[in-house]
């Protein structure tokens, strides 16, 4: 059995930051994720998607935030059970828990955090009868590696911020790309419209929109799609396709979470946040995007802080016949488990009389 102060279900940017806040404080953290590497969403569906809200960087790849965050909590030793769900949660006489995963390996910890995003994901798929017989054979619902697209033929489907961000990226990547999309209006940002559209007046993208993808196409692999305009009067257009990528957003799930016995309002996590982010069950904390509270706002920045404040609560938890005086990093460093420090830069500051 893995035995560690503060379990983390989610090893997204949230819950890696938690592991920093609890390093702090001088607690251990273990962290569980479905996916087979740290980083959530970040890694696993947007990898090279720039951030713009991240403190002190005007712009950031999800995948190189990941990379700093993993550099930043190095010091602090955390343990990771990657590739498997979390799936029973026991609370014990002491009021400790055992985690258990889908794979049968259990956790023992005195505090369980849930800082697993929105859940687990499932793709919205478009509603044409043998799209499952082409899934990773040509059809992709996320793009991990942009490259596996060089120099092919790629339709994208949707009306979203993914479908345009992907079909801007994709046109210098890419010897063709399309967005088809069922509607004249686009429901991304203003400006990713206004690049797709300047890019399909110099040809290089094309955009069809009022139409669908009805059909696939392809011996083993896909090798082409039907278009269907909204136009009845126009006959179906036949692409030739080396990819199909619908893009309709991601269907969040809370899984077997959700049979956990937590308050749950809208597929999202009820805590007390004029306190300590801890839910219904004592010990049992939840933050990031999972939680719901008046006034939530779902960012990334606001996990961290809800991070930071979880983390003091959670140490009166683990050690409640201590008291513990916070420190600033700016004052007294990081220092790590096995010693070493980053010593803080000391300065001296004079009064001007």
């Amino acid at each position: 059995m893995i035995t560690t102060d503060i379990l983390i279900i989610g090893a997204g940017p949230t819950g890696l930051f938690t592991v920093f806040e609890a390093g702090l404080l001088k607690l251990k953290c273990h962290l569980i994720d479905a996916l087979p590497q740290a980083g959530g969403q970040c890694s696993e569906i947007y990898p090279k998607k720039p951030i713009y809200d991240i403190p002190a960087y005007p712009e950031i790849l999800a995948g190189d935030l990941v990379a700093r965050l993993l550099e930043q909590i190095k010091p602090f030793e955390a343990g990771y059970t990657l590739g498997e769900r979390a799936e029973t949660l026991e609370k014990q006489a002491d009021g400790s828990f055992i985690v258990t995963t889908n794979h049968g390996t259990a956790h023992h910890a005195k505090v369980v955090v849930i800082a697993g995003g929105l859940g687990s994901f499932e793709p919205r798929k478009p509603a044409i009868v043998n799209i499952r017989d082409y899934e990773d054979k040509g059809v992709a619902y996320i793009i991990k590696d942009p490259e596996a697209y060089r120099n092919k033929k790629v339709v994208i489907a949707g009306g979203g911020d993914s479908a345009l961000d992907w079909a801007i990226f994709l046109a210098d990547v890419a010897s063709e790309v399309t967005l088809v999309h069922r509607r004249d209006e686009f429901r991304g940002a203003l400006d990713s419209v206004e690049k797709a559209a300047e890019l399909a007046k110099l040809g290089k993208i094309k955009l069809l929109t009022q139409a669908q993808i009805t059909a696939l196409h392809g011996h083993d692999i896909l090798s082409g799609v039907v278009v269907q305009h909204n136009d009845r009067e126009k006959e179906d257009t036949y692409l030739e396709v080396d990819a199909f990528i619908p893009l309709f957003g991601l269907s969040p799930k809370l899984g077997p979470i959700g049979n956990w016995g937590l308050d749950i309002e809208k597929n999202a996590i009820k805590v007390n946040n004029a306190k300590d982010y801890q839910t219904n069950i004592p010990g049992v904390f939840a933050i990031g995007d999972v939680n719901t509270y008046e006034g939530k706002l779902k960012l990334i920045l606001s996990g961290f802080h809800e991070a930071a404040v979880m983390c003091q609560y959670a140490y009166k938890i683990i050690h409640p016949n201590k008291r513990y005086l916070m420190k600033y990093t700016t004052v007294g460093g990081v220092q790590g488990f096995d010693g070493t420090r980053k010593e803080a830069k000391k300065e001296v500051v004079q009064s001007i009389l």
